[in-house]
């Protein structure tokens, strides 16, 4: 019979635990030996909660808060609370607002676990987007566009792009972050911010799928029902061994989920890739939207194309 340790799920509340536990230890200077001896347990097993293969027990990381110094009881409630909760797969719920995090805040600058939290250091991204281009890929001047009509307060507007345009350099990294992104075709032909803000946008887009580690797809909308027909996606694959997470933006916010759910969205992702068409076919189609924004003649619709 496996033991509760091997029955664990590396949480996503675990891995921030870990990862904040590790980098209080090496900001004070500390090895694994040297901890590991404090609290009487083998190295191998200190490492092991750091890494969140074993969930960080309560009353270590209290003794260790003492060590490192942590004294400020915000700080303290916090990472005691993630050790209590670090078994639980529930969906997180973040609702809109200034605040970037799924869990809300206790105290000044503590440990929020927020979409980009979530997204950085992936090995790999998958989004399926069936309304607009997706966050992750936005030029600034399409993603200033969107939160011109999102964002209620003017003086969040910059930082909020720049958070976004900001996601993208994940892309460059060494290693780059790997991107599967499929789009539905009608995205291609909404002009957010105008024609030109959606023609650039598009070239942004072929420039962006040629490089190796990305692959962009089209759903044609020439196809009926589908595996994505029920909303937008984004599936985050973190280096094993961590298991993936999907967020789902919805009306009022955005969801966070974790273990089976998770992989459910995995599974419908790998459908969408089968259903759209393939790479090369899918950059030729960006590349004629772009120019036909660039040029003089219109659009033809769905709805003109039948008059």
């Amino acid at each position: 019979m496996p033991t509760k340790r091997e029955q664990f799920v590396q949480s996503v509340r675990a891995r921030r635990l870990g990862e904040r536990m590790r980098q209080l230890r090496e900001e004070r200077g500390h090895t694994l030996k040297y901890i590991a001896a404090y609290l009487g347990v083998e190295f191998s097993t200190l490492a092991r909660y750091e890494r969140a293969e074993w969930p960080f027990r309560r009353d270590y990381v209290i003794a260790l808060l003492d060590v490192y110094g942590i004294h400020d009881e915000g700080q303290r409630s916090e990472l005691v609370g993630l050790a209590q909760s670090a078994w639980r797969l529930d969906q997180w719920e973040q609702t809109t607002g200034h605040y970037d995090g799924l869990l809300p805040p206790t105290s000044e600058g503590l440990l929020p676990i927020t979409p980009s939290w979530v997204q950085a250091g992936v090995a790999r991204l998958c989004v399926y987007a069936s309304a607009l281009i997706p966050e992750v890929v936005q030029t600034r001047d399409y993603a200033e566009a969107i939160a011109r009509q999102t964002v209620q307060d003017p003086r969040e507007i910059d930082r909020v792009v720049a958070r976004l345009v900001g996601w993208q350099q994940q892309f460059d990294g060494k290693p780059p972050t790997r991107l599967s992104l499929v789009l539905e075709q009608q995205v291609l032909y909404r002009p957010v911010g105008g024609r030109a803000v959606l023609a650039q946008q598009l070239e942004f887009l072929t420039r962006l799928a040629e490089r190796p580690h990305v692959d962009i797809r089209v759903l044609s909308d020439q196809v009926g029902l589908h595996a994505g027909l029920d909303g937008a996606f984004m599936v985050c694959e973190p280096p094993a061994p961590y298991p993936p997470v999907a967020l789902v933006t919805h009306l009022t916010g955005r969801l966070l989920v974790e273990a089976d759910r998770a992989n459910g969205y995995v599974e419908i992702f790998a459908k969408l890739t089968e259903t759209a068409l393939e790479p090369l076919r899918s950059v030729e189609l960006i590349h004629q939207a772009a120019e036909t924004l660039t040029s003089d003649r219109p659009k033809a619709t769905a709805g003109n194309q039948a008059a």
